[in-house]
């Protein structure tokens, strides 16, 4: 078969026996119509890390891995599409020991590779620049692919080198991943290289604007906290800004959490916060984890901040261990179950779900 001939998937369509697929998952027959009513967009999912590591196969259908759902094997097409997952951003990940120039050639290269990839399939999935484009896809019956980077040193050896960013394809970036860059300081441990200057570089201040004029989602997860209030600092206060995958400290304290400042900061610009689902920084032992601290994560940034903000952004297949009760997308319905267990209204779970997400998009690029 040529690379990009198309071809199908098979998975099965809970929608034709919603009854059966309550009955599997245990959970109630309201939970599975709420969930199938709702736009159910995930802002943040790596399949095509373990492609590019492995030649992970991003449309055959994988079992739970090695490791039952830990650390890959979270996702693939057909699962997403039998869990009825609408939309997500399917994220590009930079690897900090390539020379800078060398790191923008292979993020063209790997944009190249993934539209490809995902142009082989176009019954099943279209990739979407905003909500106009989202929306026709979801008419159509298909998953929305919208597309990102994590980190921004992908294309930081000039800003002209954003010019890549061709035809809008790319939704937003992750400024700092697990490394610092040129651009400013991670919240990782390894931030402890940086000594007291954990704030966002002159030339990340320029990056942040002209993102900015691009229409680019700053993303600011991973970031340090300084430069997090850097960034927002020199940020068009006109742009909603995005933190696509954490958790709260309001809930569990962790180096990889922001606390309700922050999140109030990205409320103020009409942002999102997406909760990720590794157990350890959710507050859980790291085999241990359990969905309901994903809602309570989730349920803190609304008491926060509101509930427009709140928003699923998994890291599935970021070499994240998921909660034990909810180990692939496969489980996602669970969630509203817990979520509906906690007296949640419609309202609230349809926002976090994927609507909070396309607002955001649609004030940003409509």
């Amino acid at each position: 078969m040529r690379r990009n001939a198309p071809m199908k998937i098979d998975y099965r369509d809970w929608r034709q026996d919603p009854d059966t697929w309550a009955l599997t998952l245990g959970v109630s027959r309201t939970a599975i119509d709420l969930y199938l009513d709702c736009d159910v967009i995930d802002l943040h999912i790596e399949p095509f890390l373990w492609h590019r590591l492995v030649g992970y196969d991003m449309f055959a259908r994988h079992g739970s891995g090695l490791f039952n759902g830990g650390f890959y094997s979270q996702t693939d097409l057909p699962r997403i599409r039998e869990a009825q997952i609408t939309g997500a951003t399917w994220v590009i990940t930079t690897n900090p020991a390539r020379t800078a120039e060398g790191r923008a050639e292979t993020f063209t290269r790997n944009l190249d590779e993934l539209v490809g990839e995902l142009s082989r399939v176009p019954d099943e999935v279209a990739v979407v620049r905003n909500t106009r484009e989202y929306r026709a896809a979801r008419a159509r019956g298909v998953h929305g692919a919208f597309l990102g980077i994590q980190g921004g040193n992908a294309l930081d050896h000039s800003l002209d080198a954003l010019d890549r960013l061709r035809d809008d394809l790319i939704l937003r970036i992750t400024l700092v991943h697990l490394t610092s860059s040129r651009l400013g300081v991670t919240n990782s441990p390894a931030s402890i290289l940086a000594g007291d200057n954990l704030g966002l570089s002159d030339f990340g201040r320029d990056y942040v604007r002209r993102l900015n004029e691009k229409k680019v989602f700053v993303d600011l997860a991973h970031i340090a906290r300084k430069a997090f209030f850097d960034a927002l600092e020199v940020h068009d206060k006109s742009q909603p800004v995005l933190v696509t995958h954490t958790g709260v400290t309001g809930v569990t304290p962790h180096w990889r959490n922001v606390d309700d400042e922050q999140i109030r900061a990205v409320a103020d610009l009409g942002g999102v916060v997406g909760v990720m689902y590794q157990s350890s920084f959710l507050g859980d032992p790291t085999w241990r984890g359990q969905r309901l601290s994903i809602v309570r994560h989730l349920e803190h940034i609304a008491n926060v901040a509101g509930d427009d903000v709140p928003a699923l952004g998994s890291d599935w297949d970021g070499m994240i261990v998921t909660p034990r009760d909810m180990p692939t997308c496969l489980e996602l319905p669970r969630l509203v179950q817990t979520m509906l267990d906690r007296e949640w209204t419609h309202s609230r779970i349809r926002k976090v779900l994927g609507a909070n997400f396309l607002n955001t998009v649609e004030r940003l690029r409509g």
